[in-house]
């Protein structure tokens, strides 16, 4: 079979090479996938340029985790899933229903093993997720980091109310999903981009209010003065934006910390998590398994449709981290493996 590997570490990215594997098969409690899109996230890139190492991790190892396909066969053990079935694929494969412990998220898909980039891979089948019929398989292929995280961060976690306002940086993955969700819900949104094309899309995506943070760098002020303090912030910069987003929070809100993707050498004061009583949280392994039915649900009541940006061909792949790396998209980037 076709399969892709990282197979060193490299800042452009010549170390994903394509190979060919043996076609696995499946344990007594594993489905075997026949995968047909899956997305970058840019976590993908952090392993490929050894900026991200995982414990436990060893190369060569087939990079990505979020992806789609079909089943084409289980193990003896299963019973859940049948061939034919179309699934999404984990994040964190033993990660299948309640809180988050250390060894639900020591192993993660494309990171410390092998990951959606190949034609065929096994999962336990315990942690794939039915895909409801209206999703392609690259819509499908865009759930299972970004979209995920953004569904943990603000329902699960955040208990997403009506009445609330979010406010999501920029217009990459988790952000779009966070302003889709939270537009579904009823709550208003707030999103900044250093694009009005961008952020005209925004709009059409559920957008409330939208900033050009490039137009205005003091947004956490605006974003405050506008709203008189978001409930929840999708923080996806780290330090480079979190002293804004502390501004643009009100009393009690809740900051999702997600990314680190600004200027890390940037000082932020807690002053503001302290005077405004505010919750400050990391989001670690992404979700459950539980997690994603529960949002598949929801997307279907709605037949929410994933914003995707551009699909690659499979030879394309060297192409599509650099693509990503470039920050050009809005959504997801996918990778076609038909």
């Amino acid at each position: 079979m076709r399969a892709y590997e990282v197979q060193e570490g490299d800042p452009n990215y010549e170390g994903v090479v394509e190979v060919e594997r043996e076609r696995p098969e499946p344990a007594a409690d594993e489905a075997l996938v026949r995968v047909r899109a899956a997305s970058l996230n840019y976590r993908d890139l952090a392993i490929a340029n050894s900026e991200l190492t995982y414990p436990g991790a060893s190369l060569p190892v087939v990079p990505l985790s979020d992806g789609a396909g079909d089943v084409v066969a289980v193990g003896e053990d299963v019973e859940r899933l049948s061939e034919g079935d179309r699934v999404a694929t984990p994040f964190a494969p033993d990660w299948v229903d309640g809180p988050v412990e250390p060894e639900k998220v020591q192993r993660t898909t494309g990171g410390n093993v092998d990951g959606a980039l190949a034609e065929y891979a096994t999962f336990p089948a315990d942690s794939l997720p039915v895909l409801p019929d209206y999703l392609s398989y690259e819509q499908g292929a865009a759930l299972s980091c970004a979209g995920l995280t953004a569904w943990r961060e603000l329902v699960e976690n955040g208990d997403l109310a009506a009445d609330e306002t979010v406010l999501a940086l920029g217009t990459g993955g988790v952000s779009t999903f966070a302003t889709q969700f939270a537009s579904a819900r009823g709550a208003d949104v707030v999103v900044t981009s250093s694009s009005d094309e961008k952020l005209d899309r925004a709009r059409e995506l559920g957008a409330d209010v939208t900033i050009n943070y490039e137009e205005t760098p003091e947004w956490g002020e605006v974003v405050a003065e506008q709203t008189g303090g978001v409930e929840h912030v999708i923080e996806v910069g780290g330090a480079g934006t979190l002293e804004q987003s502390l501004e643009a929070a009100g009393f009690g809100g809740h900051v999702h910390v997600i990314g680190v993707l600004a200027d890390q050498e940037a000082v932020v004061h807690p002053g503001p998590i302290l005077g405004k009583a505010l919750r400050v949280e990391g989001s670690m392994g992404v979700g459950s398994r539980a997690m994603f039915d529960r949002m598949l649900a929801a997307m279907a009541g709605d037949e929410l449709q994933p914003e995707i940006d551009r699909v690659f061909d499979f030879d394309e792949v060297r192409e599509a981290y650099r693509y990503v790396e470039a920050g050009d998209h809005q959504g997801k980037v996918v990778v076609s493996l038909e």
